[in-house]
């Protein structure tokens, strides 16, 4: 499989043959359960506190002639909290149980909560393969809604990863076709519901990810451009390739990136 390599100014320079990883076929339910296994890991323990609306004591008696008993009164027996009393007539209030004011939750999500999941090693790299393929596939990119440039796939020389300012990563995508992809990435939406309030104000769009050989400028010159991520190509993972379990995110690869890939024989081993 070849494909054409392009300059900084968006012109074609040559043909590169692509290593055997792009000719993966295309594994949907594999890449599927790595997202997943990405996302399990990433994710923060949260729970209640273990004694949360459990340390009012709450013990009133149901027998006949215990003293701070509710025996003969003709109330429910939910546990009850006793404020005060007057003889022997308590005055209190329901506590401890799920129904009451400032009692416990009935299933609180607890920290001691295993969210982890794993994944067999050659599975993971065979879907990662495979993700690394539909990034290739112009259909699979036109599924996620991208703004496909008409020569997809791209590949652009190694003079990319020198890029140190932000007006010239920006003119590089506009030369190569992808003003209509950073235009759709820009856009952002204010979430609906509680999760505002929670640091997740905003809902971002995914826009393009560039793949590069080794830690570069670039990283600092993209990072600021909404949607773009960059990532050095021995860190790739399935999430970053298929964001959201959908294979074929818009895909741009520097030459020396690739060259490493089939150099290294990444996401090939036993």
């Amino acid at each position: 499989m070849k494909a054409d390599v392009l300059s900084i100014e968006g012109k074609s320079t040559k043909k590169i043959d692509l290593p055997t990883q792009f000719s993966e076929e295309v594994r949907v339910d594999l890449i599927s359960r790595a997202v997943l296994v990405v996302q399990s890991n990433n994710r923060q323990p949260y729970g209640a506190k273990p004694t949360a609306g459990m340390r009012a004591s709450a013990e009133v008696s149901r027998r006949r002639r215990d003293y701070r008993g509710s025996y003969g009164i003709g109330i429910s027996r939910v546990p009850r909290k006793v404020m005060s009393r007057s003889g022997t007539r308590m005055n209190w209030v329901g506590a401890f149980a799920p129904g009451t004011v400032k009692g416990r939750k009935a299933h609180p999500p607890k920290a001691v909560r295993i969210w982890s999941l794993k994944i067999n090693k050659k599975e993971r790299r065979k879907a990662i393969r495979s993700a690394i393929s539909a990034t290739m596939l112009k259909e699979y990119v036109q599924k996620r809604n991208h703004s496909v440039p008409a020569h997809y796939p791209l590949i652009i020389e190694n003079k990319v990863e020198l890029l140190q300012k932000t007006k010239d990563v920006l003119s590089l995508f506009e030369k190569i076709g992808l003003q209509h992809e950073l235009s759709r990435a820009s856009v952002k939406t204010i979430r609906a519901g509680v999760g505002k309030s929670r640091g997740r104000k905003y809902k971002k769009r995914v826009g393009p990810l560039v793949v590069v050989s080794q830690p570069c400028a670039l990283f600092n010159a993209a990072r600021n451009i909404p949607g773009v991520d960059i990532v050095e190509v021995k860190n790739l993972n399935a999430e970053l390739l298929a964001p959201g379990c959908h294979p074929g995110r818009l895909t741009v690869w520097t030459e020396s990136s690739i060259e490493k890939m089939g150099k290294e024989n990444l996401f090939m081993g036993k």
